[in-house]
C-alpha cells in the first residue's frame, strides 16, 4: 500500500452551518472535517494537511500555485486534494500543466453537499479518491460520483448536479 497525503483546500465538503449568518461557512477555528470522515471510514493511514480553506469560486491562480508547491514538496507519491466542485476542473487542468511530467498521482475530489449536513457524497468521493491515488497512473485526475476523470475532462454538470463525461 502506498502512503497517501490529503491536501485540504476547503470546498463544500468542509462547510458547516453558521448559526449567526445562517449560511454555510468553514469552521471558525480553521479546522477540517476530513479526519472525522476518515475516522468513520476506519481509514487511519493518510496524512491530512490543510493548505487553505477557500470556497473554490474564490480560488485564484496564486492559490493554485501554492497548492502545486505543496504537491511538489510532498514526500508521498499518492496525493488527494479536497476541493470545491465549482472550479475543481480548472484547478485540475492548472495542476496538470504546472506539474507536467510528475511521478506523483494527484486526485482531486470534493462534495456537492457538506459532510456536516449528512447525506453527503463527500465520504464516498473521498474513499474513491484515496483508492484512486494508490492505483491510478501518475498525473492529475478527479474522482467524483464513482467515476474517474482525467484532468482535461473533469467538468461539473450543474444541470444534473454531478460530474459527467
Amino acid at each position: 500500500m502506498k502512503p497517501v497525503r490529503i491536501f485540504v483546500t476547503g470546498g463544500t465538503i468542509d462547510k458547516v452551518h453558521d448559526p449567526y449568518t445562517e449560511t454555510l461557512a468553514f469552521a471558525a477555528d480553521g479546522s477540517t472535517q476530513i479526519p472525522e470522515i476518515l475516522h468513520y471510514g476506519r481509514c487511519h493511514f493518510p496524512v491530512t494537511q490543510i493548505v487553505m480553506m477557500l470556497d473554490s469560486l474564490n480560488m485564484t491562480d496564486e492559490d493554485r500555485e501554492k497548492l502545486a508547491g505543496a504537491i511538489r514538496d510532498a514526500r508521498e507519491e499518492a496525493l488527494v486534494v479536497t476541493h470545491g466542485t465549482g472550479t475543481m476542473g480548472e484547478t485540475a487542468r492548472y495542476l496538470a500543466k504546472a506539474l507536467e511530467g510528475t511521478s506523483k498521482t494527484i486526485v482531486l475530489t470534493g462534495a456537492m453537499r457538506p459532510f456536516s449536513l449528512f447525506h453527503s457524497d463527500g465520504p464516498f468521493n473521498l474513499g474513491g479518491a484515496i483508492i484512486g491515488a494508490q492505483c491510478l497512473p501518475a498525473g492529475v485526475h478527479g474522482v467524483m460520483n464513482g467515476r474517474v476523470f482525467e484532468a482535461g475532462k473533469l467538468k461539473k454538470n450543474t444541470d444534473l448536479g454531478r460530474f459527467d463525461l
